[in-house]
């Protein structure tokens, strides 16, 4: 009998063992339920609106060029900031710290593929009651293994696991489009600064201008030559170009402190390198830029977008696969004993194992609305892609015609610079032989100055133009490639 009944327990199990391959089969043989993401086509002019002169060139981008563009300024001390925030910089910290988090989340979504193993063990001692029985102390030892693994059938982890991956990828260009913003944004605070000690350096010239007029007019005016009035608007044109003095300096302060924090210091403590006064950066005789198609391979931002919309595609397949059944494997094996001695003996021997179907009947409608919500989210993604794609290419058209347009303007107001000075040698000349009155002069001395702050500011806005086009074609971020482990392996 006791063979029988042993041949009859194995001839029960089998069947079941027969179904593991089986099911492995069905489920490598299924597609992956929702949308397979394609990638949005996008059509791009041919060549940029804006017509190209002042050195601009449309042949093909120089790549090794946009990846370092501020090295064509040929300034040091704008490289040293440079290199100091690539390693330094807060924004750049926290978007790596965002990969490890996509990358960790792709993991994770990937081992849900596989199966999970759980050991435990347990030692108990019990007695019972008295008044309902024998009140006898039992002991029961155990220890053994549990396995599970939910057959992807329907690809829902297949698409959670694609979701992941594009996501990561997201994250890689997200850091991308952090650095060519930080490069930027450091190379204009520069400029700020350089052009405010330019303006300063051009207000404390025309304070030492104006203090000799108005020493002129005290002089005609106690010689008898003149009256009080000139000597009071000689006055008031000095005091009003002084009150320019705190306003430059704030600029100048305020420019040092944003450099600071950009390069992860405090504020304050780059003013000692940044102290002495240096030109302006002149931008380089030629300029690539391209053509749209290529701007927008370039481009981190674009690509983060597109990244973003094939993540949101796999997460549609995520909800639709909650339609159909979850099949789990499962199976348990272990020893179990009344005694500690006996528990690895082999009469206790333990095991279980047995497929599990679940099916959701009735939700009252909340898979499909989550799929629903999935697909507007996706759709709203492949709006953000396009608009991405349509802010690049207006970013670019507008450097452009913005930096042509103010090389146009630093040459008119260098004539008008030109032109005002020798009006304020004329006018003085004129008023101290008394051919003229006083506010010839107090109109040319304010010409002068006007121009003159304004040629400053241009050069400064030329250059900062410059950053702006090769901000728009992206340059910068080959510089800092993310950390290189990919979702080429789901673990």
């Amino acid at each position: 009998m006791k063979n029988s009944t042993e041949s009859s327990g194995h001839s029960r199990v089998r069947p079941v063992w027969l179904l593991v391959p089986a099911l492995v089969i069905l489920f490598a043989g299924c597609a992956a339920v929702g949308p397979d993401y394609v990638p949005p086509e996008v059509v791009s002019p041919a060549v940029w609106h804006t017509g190209l002169n002042d050195g601009l060139n449309p042949k093909a981008l120089d790549l090794p060029t946009l990846a370092e563009w501020w090295m064509t300024l040929k300034d040091p001390i704008l490289n040293g900031l440079i290199e100091q925030a690539i390693d330094h910089n807060l924004d750049i910290k926290e978007a790596r710290a965002r990969i490890r988090e996509a990358r960790a989340q792709f993991r994770a979504s990937g081992a849900a593929l596989l199966p999970a193993i759980d050991s435990a063990g347990s030692a108990t001692r019990s007695r019972g009651s008295e008044n309902r029985g024998s009140g006898h102390t039992t002991e029961l030892y155990s220890i053994g293994f549990d396995a599970s693994w939910e057959l992807d059938l329907f690809g829902g982890t297949r698409r959670a696991v694609q979701a992941a991956a594009a996501e990561l990828e997201a994250q890689e260009e997200n850091l991308r489009d952090v650095l060519v913003t930080l490069l930027a944004e450091i190379a204009l605070n520069y400029l700020d600064l350089r052009t405010y000690q330019a303006r300063l350096c051009v207000t404390e010239e025309n304070l030492a201008s104006q203090e000799e007029t108005a020493d002129l007019a005290q002089l005609r005016r106690l010689a008898g030559l003149t009256d009080e009035l000139a000597v009071e608007q000689s006055r008031y044109n000095l005091e009003s170009t002084r009150s320019q003095v705190p306003v430059l300096r704030t600029g100048i302060e305020a420019a040092k402190n944003r450099l600071a924090v950009l390069t992860g210091i405090p504020p304050g403590q780059l003013h000692e390198q940044l102290e002495a006064v240096r030109p302006v950066p002149a931008p380089p005789p030629e300029i690539v830029v391209g053509v749209p198609a290529e701007t927008l391979r370039q481009r981190p931002d674009v690509r983060k977008a597109e990244r973003s919309l094939a993540a949101q595609t796999a997460r549609i397949g995520v909800a639709t696969a909650d339609l159909y059944p979850r099949l789990k494997l499962f199976g348990s094996i272990g020893l179990e004993s009344l005694s500690a001695g006996n528990l690895f003996d082999a009469a206790g021997l333990a095991h279980s194992i047995g497929p599990s179907l679940s099916w959701p009947l009735f939700d009252a409608g909340a898979i499909r609305s989550n799929i629903e919500i999935q697909s507007a989210l996706q759709e709203q993604a492949l709006c953000q892609y396009e608009s991405a794609v349509l802010g690049a290419l207006e970013e670019v058209e507008n450097a452009l015609q913005g930096y042509q347009d103010e090389l146009e303007r630093q040459g008119t107001l260098t004539l008008a610079a030109e032109a005002a000075r020798k009006a304020v040698e004329l006018s003085r000349i004129k008023y101290q032989a008394g051919l003229t009155d006083f506010v010839s002069v107090l109109e040319a001395e304010r010409s002068r100055l006007g121009f003159e702050d304004q040629m400053a500011e241009s050069a400064g806005n030329v250059t900062a133009n410059l950053v702006r086009i090769y901000k728009a074609l992206g340059g910068g971020w080959n510089t800092l490639a993310p950390d290189k482990k990919r979702s080429d392996d789901p673990l």
